[in-house]
């Protein structure tokens, strides 16, 4: 390990699972269509979580310029996964929301993700599970 100083543990830790987690995301981004890439995946992921967003939340939320996120955007909209909608708070603005095929189609990938996740936690014991959704829920919690 290289040092006995438990947040260098943490933080090298902490960059593994943070390169797990994006390889992740392409990996399932590309189950859902080939041309997808991790930030799509993250697009969709925060419609799904949301329930629908503006463009310009979407890049601020993200910490990118919204030409960034108007790009992926498009070619989600392409691919039948998102659309646009009358913003319900501003008829002038428009909100992007996950279409039936896209909400679909994203579940049947997480679920999938899922079952791998559960495969390779299987030999874990349910007391370890709990705890470290735990600290990772308490962790997730603060601002870094």
């Amino acid at each position: 390990m290289g040092t006995d100083d438990p947040v260098e543990a943490v933080e090298r830790e902490l960059a593994v699972l943070l390169r797990r987690a994006r390889s992740t995301s392409g990996t399932i981004a590309r189950e859902l269509h080939p041309d997808l890439g991790a930030a799509a995946y993250g697009i969709l992921f925060n419609l799904q979580q949301t329930g629908g967003a503006r463009t310009t939340d979407i890049a601020a939320f993200f910490g990118v310029g919204k030409p960034t996120i108007s790009r992926q955007v498009g070619l989600l909209e392409r691919l039948g996964f998102v659309e646009r909608v009358e913003d319900p708070g501003d008829r002038r603005a428009v909100t992007l929301r996950l279409t039936d095929e896209g909400s679909a189609r994203l579940v049947e990938a997480q679920e999938a993700r899922r079952a791998r996740l559960r495969a390779s936690l299987d030999s874990w014991p349910r007391e370890d599970l709990e705890t470290l959704g735990r600290l990772l829920h308490r962790f997730n919690d603060q601002q870094v």
